[in-house]
């Protein structure tokens, strides 16, 4: 079976009642947890981001928390799962200022980490790709916003 484009998708949408477009909603959130969260995104998180990036940042914290600093090796694949979690909620959001401040929260807590990173190389890959993220993010902003940004990120680099 070939998917139909978002148009295509997008008209058809368009002369659906809408008891049949909720049953089509459930019906996405039952068969995939994606899909399920990104529903409750928009339709409970929408409209308060300073609350949802508040619990991104608290659902990093918490990742930092866990990470197993004996070895490299086993810290980096926490901190990829952490990451994982940024970036489906960064996903979510669209947002440009958004994925700012929560690459931003990942990066300072990285930098933070009482673990030798700097040995590592995959760890300093990891960390200088998040910072690329962050100035190609930063870049798409308006002036006003950027300054602030940018000086964070020069503390971080």
């Amino acid at each position: 079976m070939k998917a139909a484009s978002l148009s295509e998708i997008k008209e058809e949408l368009k002369s659906i009642p809408q008891k049949q477009l909720i049953e089509f909603c459930l019906r996405l959130a039952k068969y995939k947890k994606e899909n399920k969260e990104l529903l409750t995104y928009l339709l409970f998180e929408e409209h308060d981001m300073e609350s949802y990036i508040r619990g991104a940042k608290e659902e990093i914290d918490e990742g930092f928390a866990e990470v197993n600093m004996s070895n490299p090796y086993f810290a980096k694949k926490t901190l990829r799962k952490v990451l994982r979690i940024a970036n489906k909620r960064i996903k979510y959001t669209g947002d440009k200022t958004a994925e700012v401040e929560i690459l931003l929260h990942y990066s300072t807590n990285f930098k933070g980490m009482p673990l030798k990173w700097n040995k590592s190389q995959i760890l300093v890959n990891i960390y200088n790709n998040q910072l690329k993220k962050i100035r190609a993010a930063i870049d798409t902003m308006h002036e006003d916003l950027q300054y602030d940004y940018i000086k964070e990120l020069q503390r971080l680099e």
